[in-house]
């Protein structure tokens, strides 16, 4: 039996042997470098470089999460990733990195190395902009969720995907973190900066009608399997240049509602907004960044409406979708969901466990209560009145009254 017969956990010397005897990427006689970079919870990520610089990126999963923290995770959900991203290539094969091959034995998969890329939160940190962002997602968005979904696909065909893609250990994180512990704080693991404990218990656990808001939004998440979605979609699963953008990182990918991956994008585009609020000094640096995040937030939802109108009518297939009247219904519902999304992700990460460098980067309590305050304001309103967030429009509205 050989060495990669078995599944074991890596290490870096044993990535370097690994591509070697599965790939052929380097030459036989190359002298390689491997380096772990990942910074996420779950997976481990190592870029692989000769000394030419060619380099390729080996995403290998482990059975519990990195923070050892003793939660067992399936490390079937790199296969699922793998598949996703050669899934979403035959739609947009140019918005994510190219797969070359997955080995189920050791759950290990070989990409693309985005070297050229910067991941898109980086970049939002330092106040950088990105003028084909908005554009680039919602094509992204629109070309791959669509055509998975019943208004495209033959039913019997569509559930045999929903199957395929079942994801329950990262989806049962998501329905906690996102939903339950954010609504309510059931584990008593949920933690806030001091000066926002009073405000967090007022405005969010004691708050019944966001409650059963937020109850119905997970029950949609659970059971609403409308397309088959990125699941995780923020500001650190995207890289990006000044000219292109790709989405990686589909670990969390499952069939769920597609106002869950576009609420996701908007959201973290808030948070980087209000970093730059509550961090830069230069204040014609910050009302132009200010300025170009809610610009792009009110593009992506405006495209996003704009394509996927068209992209309905180019391949709807069920008879009974085949209405502008239904169409309406079922885009209504899409931005719906998406202004849900929004307001749950931006309280989870407020008063959740898994933070974000947007809030955490902020040194000064005050200001940063300051806009916590205000992101749960936007929040609590897109959550309770989310039928309302049909266009851009409504959401730049939201934000300026918080201003």
């Amino acid at each position: 039996m050989g060495k990669f017969d078995k599944y074991f956990l890596m290490n870096e010397e044993d990535i370097m042997e690994y591509v070697q005897e599965k790939y052929d990427f380097f030459k036989k006689d190359a002298k390689l470098k491997c380096k772990e970079i990942g910074d996420g919870n779950l997976n481990y990520v190592f870029r692989v470089m000769d000394e030419d610089g060619k380099s390729v990126i080996l995403k290998h999963s482990g059975v519990e999460t990195r923070s050892k923290s003793g939660r067992i995770v399936d490390t079937d959900r790199n296969r699922i990733e793998a598949e996703i991203l050669m899934h979403q290539a035959k739609y947009a094969k140019e918005y994510v990195p190219k797969v070359y091959g997955y080995d189920s034995v050791m759950c290990c998969c070989a990409m693309e190395d985005l070297k050229e890329y910067e991941i898109m939160r980086n970049a939002l940190l330092n106040y950088k902009t990105f003028p084909n962002f908005a554009d680039q997602i919602t094509t992204y968005l629109v070309n791959i969720l669509l055509p998975t979904t019943d208004i495209a696909m033959d039913h019997k065909e569509k559930k045999g995907m929903v199957k395929k893609y079942i994801n329950p250990d990262l989806c049962d994180i998501s329905e906690q973190l996102v939903y339950s512990e954010a609504l309510q704080n059931f584990s008593n693991k949920n933690y806030t900066i001091d000066e926002m404990k009073d405000y967090v218990r007022k405005e969010i656990y004691e708050d019944r009608e966001l409650v059963l808001e937020g109850t119905k939004l997970k029950f949609g998440f659970m059971n609403n399997a409308q397309a088959l979605i990125h699941g995780d979609l923020h500001s650190g699963s995207i890289f990006v240049t000044n000219k292109e953008t790709k989405v990686f990182d589909p670990e969390f990918a499952f069939y769920g509602p597609i106002g869950y991956d576009l609420g996701n994008v908007i959201a973290h585009l808030i948070f980087a907004l209000y970093h730059a609020e509550a961090t830069l000094d230069d204040s014609s640096k910050k009302e132009m960044f200010i300025s170009w995040v809610k610009e792009s937030i009110r593009n992506i939802v405006d495209l996003f409406v704009e394509k996927i109108n068209a992209k309905y009518d180019e391949i709807v297939k069920e008879e009974l979708a085949k209405t502008e009247e239904f169409k309406k219904y079922y885009i209504e519902g899409i931005l719906s969901d998406a202004a849900g999304t929004m307001g749950m992700e931006i309280i989870r990460r407020i008063v959740g466990v898994a933070k974000v460098r947007d809030l955490t980067n902020i040194s000064n309590s005050e200001a940063r209560a300051a806009v916590e305050r205000k992101m749960i304001s936007i929040s609590k309103n897109a959550i309770k009145k989310r039928s309302l967030f049909l266009n851009g429009q409504a959401y730049i509205e939201e934000i300026n009254k918080h201003n």
